[in-house]
């Protein structure tokens, strides 16, 4: 799975597509859903069951994060399956802070 950043990805359990930001940093496998992602342009419709483990949804415009391998993704179409680097839940990520105006 090549997810170099800018690649863009859907599930195939569920509507959600997703674009790479930052690429991991070893290889690995992003699911959603608790399914492997699909390229964007695979003509497969989304088909099967949504894991209950994985089944958190997807926000647009929310960035998810796996900080062991740097993966970073954008959420580009809600979905209602989660986000998963090698079976490992991904975090939504925070904003950063504002510096203190004193």
């Amino acid at each position: 799975m090549n997810l170099k950043p800018g690649s863009r990805w859907k599930s195939a359990v569920c509507d959600s597509q997703m674009v790479v930001v930052r690429p991991p940093k070893a290889e690995g496998e992003l699911q959603c859903g608790g399914a492997l992602v699909l390229p964007i342009d695979d003509p497969a419709e989304p088909t099967g069951d949504i894991s209950p483990d994985f089944s958190e949804g997807v926000l647009i415009g929310k960035r998810y994060v796996d900080e062991e391998s740097g993966l970073e993704v954008l959420g580009a179409k809600a979905g209602k399956g989660s986000l998963a680097f090698n079976g490992v839940p991904m975090a939504i990520k925070g904003a950063k802070p504002l510096p203190a105006s004193d």
